[in-house]
């Protein structure tokens, strides 16, 4: 090769590695500019119910988790009614030479007829004499009890002796010999089943104690419906304190509720009135018993205390199993109008008085209802879909109704307001589904997203990289509100001793609790519902891995009115991002009071725990250049949030009446 060759070649290879480098510099410096109108034309209004939360008996969520009863299995009932039966999870404290144990069908309750039988062998003195602390049976709750120092716990039971008694109620350590609280019921008369309530309080603090009942005098026994209840829940109302804040924070516009296969569906009649009469029922779907604590009332009491929208999704005859023909149907259809009179009739109407007796004289505002839950397609669907919304049209024309059937694509073949639409996949694909409903129709039924989350692979057991494709999906969601009316992730809730599904929003066991990256992704669009959805355009010379949306909402802790901007960074790559607000003043926002609140992390798939429960949580920091122009940097996949404090001299109300549609 010649000298001037090798000079041509060595310019060729220079040049080719300085554009390289150049790409590589465009690559590493991405930028968008996020334009938003705040004008008043540019307003529309978000539905006051666009994220809600959707409750399901799963993972143990209400049976040891958001329902606050400590004992597991309080009425004996989870053996089935056959006696003897399993008596799991309690156990005995003695052996076979100074008690008996076994069950017995003399309870003086008729749905739930199965007692616990102690035949006490040994006494206080005598040939066979008891052991210290005495004999009888103890609880550990689900996974153990969390007993607090100071706190004060309602022990409730039902006892029955042919002669005298002592019984001591006691909250122990889990081997029993740690004593926390303890009382003594001493009666001279117990023939017939008597109602007994003791108020315990913690000396000290264990988070895996259990309840026991013990005796040292023999003679023989009965138990039935053996409760504790911490004093101190959410409202009063029975649900856990911790729990329940949690959920408020999310500041849910709905609460969605519950769903089963048919042979032991949730049979709402059973799960009302006195909690000791509730018979209870096995969950077949994912296999665990529940004594109904947490029923029917106590959903919409929830609902209420979260000031969120009640949506009773209903069994409509059909489950995953099996299904009941249409022409057999109406036995279901006066379960659903009583159920409905229950929650919304007049105090002196039949099921109203019912709920008025449960001290609840008002309806509660109950204006959903969905057919079933993952039946479209079934053979008996529509037929059985038209004759509830026949029935339930003409006793409630207020009530609106959600099909099953997934009108996105195509139009339904029977009247509805909503249509459901479910969605579990990995992160690309949840990422991708945010122009879902670009392009939907704008008549007919609203979409009603009761399901979604990332699963498999991409979420762990609650990943950030899950956190962020459902943010982007959400953003979607939100800028398509006008077709869009609700949407809720699923499953809520998982008591870490029973993980049956992954991920979850919200992890716990007895005493400890954590958000998942996914729920902490919810809180961002707490503020949403209710909200004015400004038209806002984002470009990006990489704008894939981009989505974005402005909403201006009043907060009501402060009585201020903010502009908030989100939008995920869903690529690997810093984005330079530029902000231009149209509409607004130069001096609207006020410096002092905004903030911006970014959650991301080292690793796309790191996860929270209770080691670490703030591993992957947003991190709020002072926004000091809030303008209508500003300039910033979105970390690689990251969420991250510009809140914009107005000033309260400006007369700036969007219009909520617009039809327009953001772009996208």
């Amino acid at each position: 090769m010649s000298c001037f060759s090798r000079v041509i070649l060595g310019f060729l290879i220079g040049l080719c590695v300085l554009y390289q480098c150049s790409a590589f510099e465009v690559d590493a410096n991405q930028t968008a500019w996020l334009f938003v109108n705040a004008s008043e034309a540019s307003g529309r209004k978000i539905p006051e119910t666009l994220f809600g939360i959707f409750f399901e008996e799963i993972n143990h969520a209400g049976a040891g988790g958001l329902w606050a009863e400590l004992v597991s299995n309080r009425g004996f009932e989870a053996g089935g009614p056959n006696t003897p039966s399993n008596i799991d999870p309690w156990s005995i404290i003695g052996n076979e030479s100074s008690l008996v144990v076994s069950t017995d069908r003399s309870s003086c309750f008729d749905r739930n007829k199965v007692a616990l039988r102690m035949d006490v062998l040994c006494d206080r003195d005598g040939a066979n004499v008891c052991p210290d602390g005495g004999v009888g049976v103890y609880n550990p709750g689900f996974w153990g009890m969390n007993v607090e120092q100071g706190k004060k716990y309602k022990v409730v039971l039902y006892i029955r002796s042919l002669q005298s008694v002592n019984i001591s109620i006691s909250l122990t350590g889990s081997n029993g010999l740690q004593m926390l609280a303890t009382a003594n019921i001493i009666a001279a008369d117990v023939s017939n089943w008597t109602k007994t309530e003791i108020l315990l309080e913690a000396k000290e603090t264990n988070h895996n104690a259990r309840l026991q009942l013990t005796t040292s005098r023999r003679g023989v026994v009965w138990f039935d419906q053996v409760s504790a209840m911490p004093l101190d829940t959410y409202k009063g109302h029975g649900f856990r304190e911790d729990l329940s804040t949690m959920l408020a924070d999310l500041k849910p516009g709905f609460i969605r509720f519950p769903g089963e296969w048919l042979r032991n569906a949730f049979r709402w009649k059973e799960t009302i009135g006195p909690w000791e009469e509730r018979p209870g029922h096995f969950g077949d779907v994912w296999m665990y018993w529940t004594d109904e604590g947490l029923g029917y009332f106590e959903f919409l009491q929830l609902a209420e205390d979260l000031g969120a929208a009640p949506i009773w999704v209903f069994n409509n005859g059909i489950s995953h199993n099996d299904q009941v023909d249409t022409s057999s149907i109406v036995p279901f259809l006066q379960e659903i109008l009583d159920s409905l009179e229950f929650a919304k009739g007049d105090p002196d109407s039949a099921w109203g008085s019912v709920r008025t007796a449960m001290g609840h004289p008002e309806p509660f505002d109950l204006r959903y209802v969905a057919v079933g839950n993952e039946d479209c397609g079934k053979k008996n669907y529509r037929g059985n879909y038209l004759r509830f919304y026949d029935a339930i049209r003409h006793a409630y024309p207020d009530i609106k109704f959600i099909s099953n059937c997934d009108g996105s694509t195509q139009q339904l073949d029977h009247p509805a307001h909503f249509y459901d639409y479910h969605i579990y996949s990995d992160a690309n694909t949840v990422f991708s589904l945010a122009h879902k409903f670009d392009h939907a129709s704008r008549s007919g039924p609203k979409a009603f997203v009761s399901e979604y989350a990332v699963t498999g692979k991409d979420a762990g057991t609650g990943s950030l990289l899950a956190a962020l494709a459902e943010a982007g999906f959400l953003i979607g969601l939100e800028r398509n509100s006008d077709v869009v009316e609700m949407a809720s992730y699923a499953p809520l809730f998982v008591n870490a001793n029973d993980r049956r599904w992954n991920p979850d929003a919200i992890v716990f066991n007895s005493y400890q609790l954590y958000g998942t990256p996914s729920f902490w992704v919810q809180r961002f669009f707490s503020e949403s519902s209710g909200g004015t959805l400004l038209n806002s355009t984002l470009q990006a010379n990489s704008s894939s891995s981009l989505i974005a949306s402005a909403i201006a909402w009043k907060n009501s802790e402060d009585n201020k009115n903010y502009l908030r901007i989100k939008i995920v960074n869903f690529g690997s790559k810093i984005v330079n991002l530029k902000i231009s607000i149209d509409g607004m003043k130069q001096n609207t926002f006020q410096s002092l009071g905004s903030t911006k609140t970014v959650l991301t992390s080292s690793d796309l798939m790191d996860e929270n725990s209770f080691k670490e429960p703030n591993k992957v949580t947003p991190i709020k920091s002072l926004l000091e250049n809030a303008s209508v122009n500003m300039e910033d940097k979105l970390s690689p996949h990251s969420f991250t949030s510009f809140d914009l404090l107005i000033e309260s001299a400006t007369l700036w109300i969007p219009r909520t009446d617009s039809n327009s549609k953001s772009s996208i």
